[in-house]
């Protein structure tokens, strides 16, 4: 995993926002400055020190090329994050997945995953994905 340290809280979060956009197998500009943006502004980020970003973005890549990788990093991102913080990262993994216009195919199966993995009450999710359609939408 990361040489020099262990995957921190604020790690996991960004993990799971790499591993969103990555699902379909493009990174797309918009995606890119959702997490960016969020890093850069969110409280839960506060002090989070983005050096560590191509680390976490390789170790998510790694995993993905792996056999059992993606149950390899939900248990990193598991282990790291505390549970006050599920609903947090599958906001930011919606909000990620829906920055681009649309949330389908690998995007809509990696946040079902997410939402299994972190055993998020189902209105709880609905009511997230919700909001997230709803600060993405445009008018045409």
């Amino acid at each position: 995993m990361l040489q020099d340290a262990p995957m921190t809280a604020q790690d996991a979060l960004a993990a799971l926002m790499i591993a969103v956009s990555a699902s379909d197998e493009t990174i797309r500009t918009a995606e890119l400055v959702k997490m960016s943006n969020q890093i850069n502004n969110l409280p839960v980020f506060a002090g989070y020190d983005a050096e560590r970003l191509p680390r976490m973005s390789k170790t998510v890549f790694d995993l993905l090329e792996q056999e059992d990788g993606l149950e390899t990093l939900f248990g990193l991102i598991r282990d790291a994050l505390p549970e006050r913080l599920f609903e947090t990262a599958y906001a930011l993994s919606c909000d990620v997945a829906a920055a681009d216009g649309m949330i389908v195919g690998p995007e809509a199966r990696m946040l079902e995953e997410i939402r299994d993995e972190l055993n998020l009450d189902r209105l709880h999710a609905a009511a997230i994905e919700r909001g997230a359609r709803a600060r993405h939408m445009t008018l045409d």
